[in-house]
């Protein structure tokens, strides 16, 4: 799988302010309150001067990085007060230490730090500033859409969680009516909707894995005690029940 970047990368909320009269400029958001520009069409032309402009409210850095296969290179450059003030440092051997190659290198300049205690050796600050999220100009480009209309890196990181926390209480929600792989229970759905007198639905489901909980938190189950355990939650759940119920 290739990996393609071009890019500058620096104060999410400062690019945007920069980006704001450069209609072809998109900022997508990273972590650690930067962001990212891919560098396209127009504002490859005269690069320096327009890396200049760009550093003139804060460092900024330029990284440039491919990858197919098993091979691939990088560089990187520091910008500040219009002027580069280290670099390009370019490798395309990643034989040194992580933390010296070149992307690595410039983000710890930028002042990006490091992953906790507990990461894997791999994660490095590449990975942690979220240089991973996306492998060529088409994702960036679509992160930076999808966050164009946000007022702020606050606001983005809101937008982020919420949309975080929906997905999970979805996938929540999901495992309820999912049925355990390996957990015996003496009901079937059938007996199931005979014997509470519900539809097939995922409500089915839902009792299937209450059931299935329940064997893992006490052990097997009886049909008699699977029967009155599925009485007692519908109760709870307000479900009416059957004629044998």
């Amino acid at each position: 799988m290739s990996y393609e970047l071009n890019a500058v990368i620096g104060d999410f909320d400062r690019l945007r302010s920069w980006a704001a009269a450069v209609p072809e400029a998109l900022v997508a958001p990273l972590r650690q309150r930067r962001g990212l520009i891919p560098l396209t069409g127009s504002l490859l032309d005269n690069l320096p001067r327009t890396l200049g402009e760009m550093s003139r409210g804060g460092a900024i850095a330029h990284v440039e990085a491919e990858f197919w296969g098993g091979s691939g290179h990088q560089t990187a450059s520091l910008w500040r007060n219009g002027a580069q003030v280290w670099g390009p440092e370019h490798t395309s051997a990643f034989t040194g230490a992580r933390q010296d190659w070149p992307v690595n290198a410039v983000l710890a300049r930028l002042g990006v730090a490091p992953a906790g205690s507990g990461a894997p050796e791999y994660w490095d600050l590449f990975l942690e500033v979220g240089l991973g999220q996306g492998r060529d100009e088409e994702d960036w480009q679509g992160a930076a859409l999808k966050a164009h209309d946000v007022a702020d890196y606050d606001a983005w990181c809101e937008r982020a969680r919420a949309e975080r926390e929906k997905t999970e209480r979805a996938a929540a929600e999901r495992a309820t009516y999912e049925r355990l792989s390996g957990v015996p229970v003496p009901l079937n759905g059938k007996d199931i909707m005979a014997l509470l007198g519900i539809p097939q639905n995922r409500m089915v489901g839902a009792a299937l894995r209450h059931l299935q909980e329940l064997r893992l938190g006490r052990g097997p189950l009886s049909r008699e005690e699977a029967e009155a355990a599925l009485r007692a939650w519908a109760a709870e759940l307000d479900l009416a029940t059957g004629p044998n119920g």
